[in-house]
């Protein structure tokens, strides 16, 4: 039907693959709780439910042979680990029916049978606002269920190109200029676009290390890394990896101009190490005044990162409280530069990461 954005053969024909010991009826219920009417949700808010089914996978309940009764399983719909292993897809001019008219989105990328992608083209002379302006927020408001799964969007005329999250406006989509390393020359075009974004690793790294959902009062924002935070944070864990097998402990410098995210830019560092490397992890954020310490603090909050009961407690508020906070089981601990008002060692664990904002001379 031209209702419907998901691919039930590919979806369910993946799901298969990559949850070969689960029943059937297993794969049905993941597919009746992805694929369900979320049209009484907000836009965003049934984006983020969908996006954390697909990031944790889709608890389903199965006969526990071993002990008897049911037992609770994660049904994986992504192969984040191996990207070749998922299934791509990209449809041109696809017909989706919606309330009042017919949409036909030029290119419209699928993962598994999910429509993560969607890419508006104009002609060369076209702006490229155009294309958000006249029909990304168009297919929006009248075909939101494709945008339940979407994962990001771009609007390009073959020299401007831009990427976008679900929430952003048009001053929030960006240009992506380099593919792979930050001294390569940058250069504006829809294939470097493509290819930084749409490669199949690339784009499951952004979907999965490289998205947030930020609570505000005037509602939920779905935030993107941007090109320098997805090279800035995949260089500091490559060099964070080599500080520990060197031995020396010194992970390097991320720089940062005002205003570009250094914030979001921690926390996709602070979240991507956790899931892709063993160990039982700990963030030590420090800065070297109280608005700053508050302010970073509440960007972990409003991302989820931490709640705000954990916000409190894993504030370290001595030098003594930061020891302690360290020997406890805490993901994200934050201080100032003032607590460390002794020379002794205030943890000889090899789990833990220190993150220090604005980095002078006295840190």
């Amino acid at each position: 039907m031209k209702s419907e954005v998901v691919l039930m053969d590919r979806l369910r024909a993946a799901l298969g693959r990559f949850n070969p010991t689960l029943p059937p009826e297993a794969i049905n219920t993941a597919i009746d709780e992805l694929t369900r009417d979320r049209s009484a949700m907000s836009l965003e808010a049934a984006n983020r439910e969908i996006y954390r089914l697909l990031k944790d996978g889709i608890p389903v309940s199965v006969p526990d042979r071993e002990h008897g009764g049911q037992k609770t399983e994660r049904l994986r719909v992504i192969d984040w680990a191996s990207p070749e292993q998922n299934d791509f897809l990209l449809v041109s001019q696809l017909s989706v029916v919606g309330s009042l008219y017919t949409c036909r989105p030029d290119l419209v990328g699928f993962v598994n049978g999910l429509p993560w992608v969607v890419v508006e083209l104009k002609k060369p002379g076209v702006p490229a606002r155009t294309a958000f302006d006249d029909n990304l927020t168009h297919y929006k408001h009248e075909i939101p269920p494709l945008f339940w799964f979407n994962a990001l969007l771009i609007a390009s005329n073959g020299t401007d190109s831009r990427v976008g999250s679900l929430t952003a406006d048009w001053d929030r989509f960006f240009e992506w200029k380099r593919v792979e390393r930050e001294d390569e020359p940058r250069r504006v075009s829809l294939e470097v676009m493509l290819r930084g974004t749409c490669d199949r690793a690339r784009l499951l790294d952004l979907v999965e290390n490289f998205t947030l959902f930020s609570e505000h009062k005037a509602g939920l924002v779905k935030v993107l890394g941007q090109n320098h935070q997805v090279l800035g944070v995949n260089n500091a864990i490559a060099s964070m990896l080599e500080a520990r097998k060197l031995g020396h402990g010194r992970g390097g410098v991320f720089w940062q101009t005002q205003g570009s995210g250094k914030s979001f830019s921690m926390v996709f560092f602070a979240q991507k190490v956790p899931r892709r490397l063993a160990g039982n992890w700990t963030f030590v954020v420090v800065t070297d005044r109280v608005e700053l310490d508050d302010q970073i603090a509440k960007t972990f909050q409003t991302v989820g990162a931490v709640s705000e009961a954990e916000g409190d407690q894993c504030h370290a508020g001595s030098g003594a409280h930061l020891r302690e906070l360290l020997r406890g089981n805490h993901r994200y601990v934050f201080t100032l530069i003032q607590k460390f008002e002794t020379l002794e060692a205030l943890t000889d664990r090899a789990d833990v990461i220190v993150l220090t904002d604005e980095a002078h001379r006295s840190q």
